[in-house]
C-alpha cells in the first residue's frame, strides 16, 4: 500500500511540477509517507518514476491482452492496438502527460526504458512486411520511423494541451492509415482513415452482470459496469486500508488533487454499490466516511489478484 501511494504521488507531482522540479520531498509529502519508507522502497527519485512508468505500461499491456490483439491479423492488430493505447491515454490524462511528455526529461534509466518500449512497438509494426509481396521491400527502419512519427504527434497534442478541445482517439484513423500505407498501399490506407473507429475500448466490454453476481476469481471483475482505472484501483485499495476515510484523504492517497474529480469518482463507486458512506457528508461541515461494501471487498480482492506485478511474480 505504501508503494502504491508513492507511485500515485510521483505521477501526480511530476504531472504538476515537471520531472526536473520534482523532489523526493514532494513525493513523500503528497503520499503522506516518510522519507525513510521511500528509501526502503526506492533508491532514488528516478527509480520511483521508473516504477511508476512500469505500472502504467503494465496496465496498458493488460488491456492489450484483454483485447486479444496478438491473435488478430496484422492490420487489425495495428488498428485495435492503436485504439486501446489512445483510449487509455484519453482516460488517464495525467498518466499520458507523464509517460509521453515528462518521461523525455527523465534520467538515463527512464530514457533507456522508453527506447525499449518504442523498439517493441516498432517490432510489432515491422510484422507488416509479411503481409504481402510489396511490403517485403520496406526496410525495418520504416517501422521505427512510423512509431517515432506517431509518438511525436501524440507528444505534440499533449504538450500543447489540445486534449481540452479534442480526444487523442480522434487521431486513430489517421494514425492507422499512416502506419499501413507503406505496407498495404494507398487504397488500404484511405479505407483505414475513413473506417469507423471501434465503438469502445476492449476492456469496457462486460457481460452485463450486476456487481453482486460475480462468479469465480476469473470473472470477479467482469460484472463491474465501469472502467476500473489505475486511479480507481488505488481509491478502492485506500478505502480498504483506511475504512472511514474522507474524500480529501482518499484523493491524496490516490494522487487525485482535484476535489471535484475525487468526489465524482467516489459517487460513481457508491452508485455501483462498491462503497458506502457512513459519515454525514451531506450536512454542512461534516466529512464523508467511506467503507467498502461486501461487493467492494470482492472487487478490491480481484484487483489485487489481477495486478500485473503480482501476475509477473507468480509466473516467475
Amino acid at each position: 500500500m505504501q508503494r502504491s501511494r508513492l507511485l500515485a504521488a510521483a505521477l501526480g507531482v511530476v504531472d504538476e511540477l515537471g520531472y526536473a522540479r520534482t523532489t523526493v520531498a514532494h513525493v513523500t509529502a503528497r503520499a503522506r509517507v516518510s522519507r525513510r519508507t521511500f528509501y526502503e522502497l526506492f533508491a532514488n527519485r528516478e527509480e520511483c518514476l521508473l516504477a511508476a512508468l512500469e505500472s502504467v505500461v503494465d496496465s496498458i499491456a493488460v488491456e492489450l491482452a484483454a483485447a486479444g490483439v496478438e491473435d488478430l491479423p496484422w492490420r487489425e492488430r495495428v488498428r485495435q492496438g492503436c485504439w486501446t493505447v489512445l483510449s487509455f491515454l484519453d482516460r488517464e490524462p495525467a498518466l499520458a502527460r507523464v509517460c509521453v511528455v515528462q518521461a523525455l526529461r527523465g534520467g538515463s534509466r527512464v530514457l533507456e526504458r522508453r527506447n525499449e518500449i518504442l523498439a517493441g512497438l516498432a517490432r510489432a509494426i515491422d510484422d507488416g512486411r509479411g503481409t504481402r509481396e510489396r511490403a517485403r521491400a520496406c526496410p525495418p527502419l520504416t517501422a521505427e520511423g512510423l512509431v517515432g512519427a506517431a509518438f511525436a504527434i501524440v507528444y505534440g497534442r499533449l504538450l500543447r494541451g489540445e486534449r481540452e478541445a479534442s480526444s487523442l482517439t480522434e487521431l486513430h484513423g489517421e494514425l492507422v492509415g499512416m502506419i499501413v500505407l507503406p505496407y498495404l498501399g494507398s487504397g488500404m490506407s484511405a479505407r483505414e482513415r475513413s473506417r469507423p473507429a471501434p465503438s469502445c475500448s476492449p476492456s469496457r466490454s462486460v457481460d452485463g452482470a450486476a456487481p453482486g453476481t460475480m462468479g469465480d476469481e476469473g470473472d470477479l471483475l467482469a460484472g463491474v459496469p465501469m472502467r476500473l482505472t489505475y486511479r480507481t484501483a488505488l481509491v478502492l485499495e485506500t478505502i480498504a486500508e483506511h475504512p472511514g476515510i474522507s474524500n480529501r484523504l482518499a484523493g491524496e492517497h490516490a494522487g487525485v488533487s482535484d476535489q471535484g474529480q475525487i468526489s465524482k469518482l467516489l459517487a460513481r463507486l457508491e452508485r455501483l454499490g462498491l462503497i458506502a458512506n457512513g459519515g454525514e457528508g451531506h450536512a454542512r461541515g461534516e466529512a464523508n466516511a467511506w467503507t467498502l461494501t461486501p461487493t467492494g471487498v470482492q472487487v478490491a480482492r480481484g484487483l489485487r489478484a489481477h495486478a500485473p506485478g503480482r501476475a509477473k511474480k507468480a509466473a516467475s
